[in-house]
């Protein structure tokens, strides 16, 4: 098969893979002047989009042949798609020509399981080890690491990877299971300990060697520097979004992860029963990465951001955003002073990001705030106009107060759908 024809193949192939974020690391500048690229500083303009992920990357797999058999995945050992695989030399070929003709920044790279972990491992190695030694390059890349690779191998990726990831997949060990028999949450999680162990461990004797000039010395000092992110696979299985989230706060809070990455689940050719017809709606992926930021960023727990109770226990609401449902769901809590409250409670207002909260507390360390002060600072007033209090405003007790406050917020077309979808049940039930 032709390169291009292979380019072709691999690429498509790795589209599933939504962990392919890359953050920035200062560690690989060239001290010397010599090199390709940069991690940091003046080199890689890193470009994202939305939801976070990055579109500078080379991103591509080693293979899409692969002898685990994932129900959800297209590049599994029975799946029938166009197989193809790359050589070290060509991806890094490839990396380097689409570097230099001012295509790509960096290169993020996957792969199908062959042969067996270790072997998959040693060949993305083997990829990076070469860019990094050989050519001097010194952009960004992002290695997916494969589960239950040997220590020394994950040792080895950290010195010349920027970032690890490796993909829990699906929230639960029986969902795991029951779709991916070959894995399991326990030897994820192992992995990822141990890549948090080496994470900190570089940071540490980073920290003592700080006086070190020598480039080569302190090369052997980095491990992971952009640290590791992991994803999931969103619809696949019948996981409440409370699920998906609690098992996002383990993993933020104990393997340090850098980013938790949710991907839809898209109906693959010949499919297995276990999987369901069709695809969740693409908001729901939205609204996990916004109850995401809540949790990383503004100070919430999981029991908060979804509902326990009622019949929408356990998911999040799909029209409007996740801290406004919240709002909503505790409107004991406004309004919010903007002028008085602390800045835990400005918050968990609607429609005041958490930089705007900082610059509300010190602008009215000098004047008192009005609507038109957070006008400016481009508070979205619609939204949170209900929640507040400002020198100039206090809001409609009956409108809080009222039943239906939820219906302010969802856009009409939404309405119209719910109205309709409400009236159908009722005439064919």
């Amino acid at each position: 098969m032709k390169l291009i024809d292979k380019l072709a193949v691999l690429a498509d192939a790795a589209k599933y893979d939504a962990s392919c974020a890359s953050s920035g690391t200062s560690h690989r500048n060239s001290l010397d002047g010599k090199g390709i690229g940069s991690a940091g500083g003046t080199g890689i303009c890193h470009s994202y989009t939305p939801d976070g992920r990055c579109v500078s990357l080379l991103k591509i797999l080693l293979t899409n042949f692969c002898i685990y058999e994932c129900s959800y995945c297209v590049n599994r050992a029975s799946s029938q798609v166009r197989k193809a695989r790359f050589s070290v030399a060509e991806v890094v070929k490839l990396t380097l020509d689409f570097y230099r003709r001012n295509y790509i920044e960096g290169l993020f790279l996957s792969s199908g399981i062959i042969n067996n972990e270790d072997y998959t491992m040693e060949q993305l190695i083997l990829v990076a080890k070469d860019l990094r030694l050989k050519h001097g390059f010194r952009g960004y890349i992002h290695l997916k690491t494969i589960p239950d690779a040997s220590p020394e191998l994950l040792k080895e990726a950290g010195r010349y990877a920027d970032r690890l990831s490796i993909n829990i997949e699906l929230p639960t060990q029986q969902s795991l299971q029951k779709l991916a028999p070959e894995k399991s949450l326990q030897g994820i999680t192992s992995t990822m300990s141990r890549l948090k162990s080496g994470i900190e461990e570089a940071k540490e004797q980073h920290k003592n060697h700080t006086r070190i000039s020598n480039q080569k010395t302190r090369s052997r000092l980095v491990f992971a520097p952009a640290g590791q992110s992991s994803q999931m696979i969103i619809g696949a299985d019948d996981s409440t979004d409370g699920t998906i989230l609690k098992t996002t706060d383990r993993l933020y809070s104990r393997y340090r992860m850098r980013r938790v990455y949710y991907s839809a689940f898209s109906p693959i050719p010949d499919a297995s029963s276990a999987l369901p017809l069709q695809a969740p709606p693409l908001v729901r992926e939205h609204r996990l990465y916004q109850a995401d930021w809540l949790l990383r960023f503004y100070g919430f727990r999981t029991d908060e951001i979804v509902p326990t109770q009622g019949t929408d226990a356990g998911m999040l609401d799909l029209h409007i955003d996740p801290k406004l449902a919240w709002a909503i769901r505790h409107r004991d809590w406004f309004p919010v002073n903007i002028n008085r409250a602390p800045l835990e409670l400005l918050l968990r207002v609607p429609g005041i990001g958490a930089r705007t909260a900082y610059k509300i507390t010190t602008v009215r360390k000098h004047r008192l705030l009005r609507l038109a002060d957070l006008q400016k600072l481009r508070v979205p007033l619609k939204k949170c106009r209900p929640f507040i209090e400002t020198l100039d405003h206090t809001p409609n007790s009956q409108l809080l107060e009222h039943d239906n406050l939820r219906a302010q917020f969802v856009p009409p077309v939404q309405q119209e759908l719910a109205l309709f979808q409400s009236t159908a049940s009722m005439v064919f039930s």
